[in-house]
C-alpha cells in the first residue's frame, strides 16, 4: 500500500464505521465520509454524499489518496425498496463518483463493498464466486452493477479493484432489519419474539468486526489473484437455530418461528469462502454465539443509557 490516507465511505454506518475504527487504532491516516456529518467515538465525520461528485472531489483535495473502502450505499434489500431511483442514484451511480475519484487520485487499491445478494436464489451446495449471478433485488442488481464497474475500471484504467461478497452483517451499530437484534431486544427487554417466518429459511451471518477485518485485509493484500470474493461468518444456520445461539447468551428468550421464506430475502445455500481463506488469509474469528453475547451487552448498555 502506498503512502497517503484511505478514504472510508459509509463511514458513520455498520460497516463503514468498523472499519474506519480499526485503521484508525492502527494508527492510519483515514478520510471518513457519509452523507451526514457526525462525530463518533470523538473523531469527526465529513459530510459528503457519494451522488456529490464535485463534494467527493472537494473534500481529498490537497490529500495524497492510498486507497479507498466504499462501504457507503443502501445497505440490504429492504432499504429503499419503494424508491428504485434512488437505489440507482445511491449505489450504481455513487459507485462510480468514487471509481473516478479513486482513479483521478491514483489510489493503489479499490475495495468495493459488495453483498451476496447479488447472487439471487442458489440451489449448489456450496457457491463459489465464479456461478452465475442472478439476483432477484434492485439491491443486488446494484452489486452487481458495482463490482462490475470495478472490473471495468481495472481492465480499462488499471485500478486495482476488488469486491467482497458479504453475507448479513449483525452487530453494533445495525439499524435496518435483523432477527438477532430483534431477539436479542426483545429478550432483554422481556418480551416474547413470534416471526412469521423462517423455521426452515437459512441465514449466513457474519460479525460486523470479522466483516470490517476482511475489508482492511483485501486493502492491504499485496496480491489478489482474483476480483470477488465470498465473505460469512462461516456459520449456515435455519433462523430456529439462530434462536438456540440467542437462547444460549440469554436462556429467557422466548421465541417462536412459523413457517415460510423471509419475504424480502432470497432463499440461499452456504456460500463457499475457500478463496478468501487462500488469497487473503482471511477466515471468520467471532462465532455467532460469542457475537451475540457481545452484541447483546452492547445493547444492555444501550438500554440502560437511554432508561429503558
Amino acid at each position: 500500500m502506498s503512502a497517503g490516507a484511505v478514504l472510508v465511505t459509509g463511514a458513520a454506518g455498520l460497516v463503514g464505521n468498523a472499519v474506519r475504527v480499526m485503521l484508525e487504532q492502527a494508527s492510519r491516516d483515514v478520510i471518513p465520509v457519509d452523507r451526514v456529518a457526525a462525530t463518533e467515538e470523538g473523531r469527526p465525520i465529513v459530510q459528503c454524499d457519494v451522488t456529490e461528485v464535485h463534494r467527493l472531489h472537494a473534500v481529498v483535495q490537497g490529500r495524497q489518496l492510498a486507497g479507498v473502502i466504499h462501504c457507503g450505499a443502501f445497505s440490504g434489500p429492504m432499504v429503499a425498496r419503494d424508491n428504485p431511483p434512488a437505489m440507482v442514484a445511491v449505489n450504481i451511480v455513487g459507485t462510480v463518483n468514487v471509481l473516478e475519484l479513486a482513479r483521478i487520485h491514483a489510489a493503489s487499491r479499490f475495495v468495493f463493498c459488495s453483498s451476496t445478494s447479488a447472487y439471487g436464489v442458489t440451489e449448489l451446495d456450496l457457491v463459489p464466486e465464479d456461478v452465475p449471478l442472478r439476483p432477484t433485488t434492485l439491491y443486488g442488481a446494484s452489486k452487481v452493477s458495482g463490482e462490475q464497474l470495478v472490473a471495468a475500471y481495472r481492465s480499462q484504467f488499471g485500478l486495482d479493484g476488488v469486491s467482497l461478497r458479504l453475507s448479513w452483517v449483525y452487530g453494533p451499530r445495525r439499524t435496518t432489519d435483523c432477527i438477532i437484534r430483534e431477539m436479542v431486544t426483545d429478550a432483554l427487554a422481556g418480551k416474547p419474539t413470534r416471526l412469521a417466518f423462517g423455521r426452515n429459511f437459512h441465514r449466513q451471518f457474519i460479525h460486523v468486526e470479522d466483516a470490517a477485518r476482511a475489508l482492511v485485509t483485501a486493502l492491504d493484500q499485496p496480491n489478489l489473484p482474483r476480483d470477488t470474493y465470498n465473505v460469512t461468518g462461516g456459520s449456515f444456520l435455519t433462523f430456529p437455530e439462530i434462536a438456540d445461539a440467542v437462547r444460549a447468551v440469554l436462556p429467557s428468550a422466548d421465541i417462536s418461528i412459523a413457517e415460510g421464506d423471509d419475504p424480502v430475502d432470497d432463499r440461499q445455500t452456504r456460500f463457499d469462502i475457500a478463496a478468501v481463506e487462500r488469497d487473503l488469509g482471511f477466515s471468520p474469528r467471532i462465532s455467532l454465539v460469542d457475537g451475540i453475547r457481545s452484541y447483546a451487552d452492547w445493547l444492555g448498555k444501550k438500554f440502560a443509557s437511554a432508561g429503558r
